[in-house]
């Protein structure tokens, strides 16, 4: 069941804005998302949060000037997603500036895993590193600190995940989400905390005189990155996440991104100079995820750390052939998961698990959050480890926290979760095949006590129905342009319509063509191969669509029902 249900739109904001210079239609969006002042929309990088801010900036701003001073060498260990390959990139590039001797190592996640385990240390060994830095994760990998710390390295955490109830003996740790750390924002991307800290490195070596008869590095080159992995990593876009991102975008419409950007954008046939968090989202965070999902995110860095444009290219189309491949593979996995669940009735049911014996560990997270957003429950999917035990990776729904879910399940059952980590959303952990079904059990248990039953309700938070002259290509060109992401909605509206005449595409698309007050409009539901009734309430986005050289106006339909 979905339930339409339109925001409320706070009169006295939606007036402030407009005195304010705000364009009307967006005022009113805005003040439905919580903005009540105009200067909660300057995107200037003059409003970010400063890095003195955050816990342990300074402090690992101070070991790595020092580390850079005395020719250290150090190698950054990221994560093997777009928030880790571009965090990692951030981190190279900046430190390459700044005259540092540093390498990466991003581990192979079906041989390694996640984290900065022993078994990583080791292999990180090899390139005897001085410092090793984590790039999104450490905050939980104890073990593994130590056994840097065994080898004489030292270390810097750098991560954005909730800490566990220990954390690592680490040199440093920047986290904004670590104990007695009042970073304003919490929802800092893993790329977001190593942009801050490369900021504080800076500006602890321009107080050394590092930069005395040279120029110093901008670091706002490197916002392009920034941005790709604030967006693909869906953490929440509140103000300081919005500068970052908005700051990202403006160098990709102007031309002045890294080679590595550039070619995704050039294998996903994405348009830069009209570039929007919906191309990061969905055209190029999904190609460099490709990577690390079915062979190695090394080389997701290599594109966006090299400054050939040859070679960028060259790796941007292996990523999007593989990009393809996991498209395929998923395809697969996710009618398998349908053949499972057909004739499923949620009813009363909170939760979701599922499990094929032959599904790919790098593409069970996708396939989670397809049936999560066709059942609106949190679904776990596992595919085969290693040693008898099965991967799991989760999505869940709003109101119920899927990591914190986890930790209780492992309290309440201390030998059924080998480890786990994640976020409210999203999640990962381990388990033994032999202790599947046991699983399901306690965590459907679990889930049920946090959660009430309207929660299991789909609710689509809507703008409400649109003013007639707004129906335009004009104005979905203006909301296009702007910021939105997880925690600032893109724009929803909903009206009432007359369905004129529909039709399937390829099988599997809807196509429409509806009308209101003698006006038509075409229209479109992507994956529904349900006919629609004479009249329906429809909840939709405005969409330039290009067909033949032409763009015209297409409503973006997510969701109908007889009216």
């Amino acid at each position: 069941m979905t339930r339409i249900q339109p925001r409320a739109v706070p009169p006295r904001a939606v007036q402030r804005l407009i005195d304010a210079g705000t364009h009307p239609l967006l005022a009113r969006i805005y003040a439905a998302r919580g903005i009540a002042r105009r200067d909660e929309l300057d995107y200037s990088l003059k409003a970010l949060i400063p890095p003195a801010a955050l816990k342990g900036a300074r402090e690992a701003a101070e070991l790595l000037a020092d580390a850079i001073e005395a020719g250290a060498r150090m190698v950054i260990v990221a994560d093997y997603d777009c928030d880790g390959a571009t965090a990692c990139a951030v981190g190279v590039r900046a430190l390459r500036a700044f005259g540092a001797d540093v390498g990466y190592l991003v581990p192979n996640r079906f041989e390694y895993g996640y984290g900065l385990t022993p078994a990583i240390v080791e292999l990180a060994a090899r390139m005897e590193p001085d410092v090793l830095i984590t790039v999104d994760n450490g905050i939980a990998s104890v073990e593994g600190v130590a056994a840097a710390r065994s080898y004489g390295m030292a270390t810097v955490i750098t991560d954005h995940h909730l800490p566990g109830d220990t954390l690592p003996e680490a040199d440093v740790i920047v986290n904004p989400n670590q104990p007695g750390c009042d970073f304003p924002s919490k929802s800092l991307a893993g790329v977001g905390v190593m942009f801050y800290t490369m900021l504080a490195l800076r500006a602890e070596l321009r107080d050394r005189g590092a930069f005395a008869g040279r120029q110093e590095p901008n670091l706002g080159e490197l916002l392009d990155l920034v941005a790709l992995g604030t967006v693909a990593d869906v953490v929440k876009l509140d103000h300081n996440n919005r500068i970052l991102v908005s700051q990202g975008l403006a160098r990709m419409r102007a031309d002045r991104m890294q080679p590595g950007v550039r070619a995704l954008f050039s294998v996903a046939a994405r348009e830069a100079a009209r570039a929007s968090t919906f191309d990061m989202g969905f055209g190029l965070g999904p190609r460099l995820n490709a990577a690390g999902r079915l062979s190695d995110m090394s080389l997701g860095i290599e594109c966006l750390i090299t400054d050939d444009m040859g070679r960028a290219l060259n790796i941007a189309q292996e990523l999007d052939r593989l990009n393809r491949e996991r498209r395929s593979i998923e395809q697969d996995m996710q009618e398998a998961a349908l053949a499972r669940l057909a004739g499923f009735e949620p009813g009363n049911t909170a939760t979701a698990s599922l499990f094929e014996p032959d599904w790919h560990q790098g593409v069970i997270g996708i396939v989670a959050g397809r049936i999560k957003e066709k059942l609106h429950r949190p679904v776990i999917a596992f595919a085969r480890g290693d040693e008898g035990q099965l991967k799991g990776s989760g999505r869940s729904i709003p109101n119920l926290h899927l990591r914190d879910a986890l930790d209780l399940v492992s309290k309440q059952h201390p030998d059924l979760i080998l480890r786990f980590g994640g976020h409210a959303m999203a999640a990962g952990l381990t388990i033994l095949e032999g202790d599947y079904d046991r699983f399901q059990s306690v965590f459907e248990e679990v889930v049920q006590s946090l959660v009430d039953p309207s929660d299991l309700t789909r609710t689509l938070e809507t703008d409400g129905p649109l003013e007639s002259g707004y129906m335009s290509l004009e104005a979905a060109r203006l909301i296009e342009q702007d910021i939105w992401g997880q925690g600032f909605a893109a724009p929803l509206f909903d009206d009432v319509f007359r369905v004129d005449n529909q039709r399937l595409l390829k099988d599997k698309h809807l196509k429409l063509q509806l009308s209101k007050n003698n006006v038509r409009f075409d229209g479109i539901r992507f994956n529904c191969v349900d006919g629609a009734p004479p009249q329906i309430r429809a909840a939709f986005r405005l969409s330039p669509n290009e067909y033949n050289g032409v763009t015209s106006l297409q409503l973006m339909l997510e969701h109908f029902e007889t009216a």
